[in-house]
């Protein structure tokens, strides 16, 4: 069967604090490590008071040093907001200190709005700089050859799998031309996904990194006891949508009860269409709408993602998605 790995964002829930959110994340993650996942993932985001893993590297170090077997990474960093010598020596050090088990998956776009990218003292046009500052990253993890002038110390020599990551043909056109590992963000940006990801294996061309083109999907999960309890834990990531689009992004809201009273017409069809890759349900219908998902568009690998308020719930979830997909696979 086809791995599944976990994408987290550290959210911090109404009424806790980063502390918390914290401890949660690692709490996930040792679970996960139990389960059978293969990867665990966090984002860069920044001004974001519902997301705590906007200092992404040091939270990798945080889990990794808590977790034995699982891999742990980017998923990912903004490239734009970081030079590509600061990253290649953080992820070489975590490299060193958790040898085979760093992954670095690289983002062009800021992952926050104008007035934060001004106050990271990078800005949006640096963008446009994106392929050059991946290659002149990749550089830097190549072993370092005598008279080389600028050094990632620690980074030279060590291996650090790189992938790109993206919700447009860009990023998958880039990849392919690169030889890297792709995951596509379709757990809130779907329209280009089957495109993107036909392009990216058509276009592939075969690295010293990597031979055979290596496709992630991400997928939004939530399971649980029924069907009508997934969808009221669902309302949470439905009302974090809503409230980001009505620029007004907040820590993370409890489920409710009646999500038709909570939005307008159109702010519906925008949810629904950016959440359009989602699987709820019980154990049984979660693990049949990830195999049809599976199905439809074949990806190498599943990344699973599931903004649910209540801690224990989320590992709930998360478990029986593990169960279902071991069911499914036989």
């Amino acid at each position: 069967m086809i791995p599944l790995s976990i994408l987290d964002l550290a959210p911090v829930c109404e009424g806790a604090s980063p502390r918390q959110a914290f401890a949660n994340m690692l709490d996930l993650a040792q679970h996960a490590e139990g389960w059978g996942y293969r990867r665990y993932w966090l984002a860069e985001h920044h001004n974001m008071p519902g997301i705590a893993s906007a200092a992404t590297s040091l939270l990798i170090g945080h889990v990794a040093g808590g977790t034995s077997r699982i891999r742990v990474g980017a998923g990912g960093i903004m490239l734009p907001n970081h030079s590509p010598l600061q990253v290649a020596e953080q992820f070489g050090t975590l490299a060193s200190l958790y040898p085979g088990r760093i992954d670095l998956g690289l983002g062009r776009a800021p992952g926050t709005d104008h007035a934060t990218a001004r106050a990271l003292r990078r800005y949006f046009d640096s963008a446009e700089q994106f392929p050059q500052d991946v290659a002149e990253l990749l550089h830097y993890f190549e072993p370092a050859q005598a008279g080389q002038s600028v050094q990632a110390v620690p980074g030279a020599g060590v291996e650090v799998p790189v992938w790109l990551l993206g919700s447009s043909l860009f990023s998958a056109r880039l990849s392919a031309a690169m030889g890297l590992p792709f995951a596509f963000a379709s757990h809130f940006a779907p329209d280009a996904m089957d495109e993107a990801l036909a392009l990216y294996r058509k276009e592939f061309r075969p690295s010293a990194r990597l031979q055979q083109p290596y496709a992630i999907l991400a997928l939004n999960v939530v399971a649980s006891d029924s069907l009508e309890q997934s969808r009221r834990l669902f309302t949470t990531q439905q009302q974090s949508f809503v409230n980001l689009r009505r620029g007004r992004p907040g820590q993370i809201p409890p489920p409710i009860d009646d999500i038709e009273g909570f939005w307008e017409p159109h702010e519906r069809a925008g949810v629904e269409r950016a959440l359009a890759c989602t699987v709820l349900g019980d154990q049984a219908q979660v693990g049949e709408g990830m195999a049809a998902f599976v199905e439809r568009h074949r990806p190498d690998e599943l990344l699973l993602t599931a903004n649910i308020f209540d801690h224990q719930a989320r590992l709930r979830s998360f478990e029986l998605a593990m169960q279902a997909w071991a069911a499914i696979n036989g």
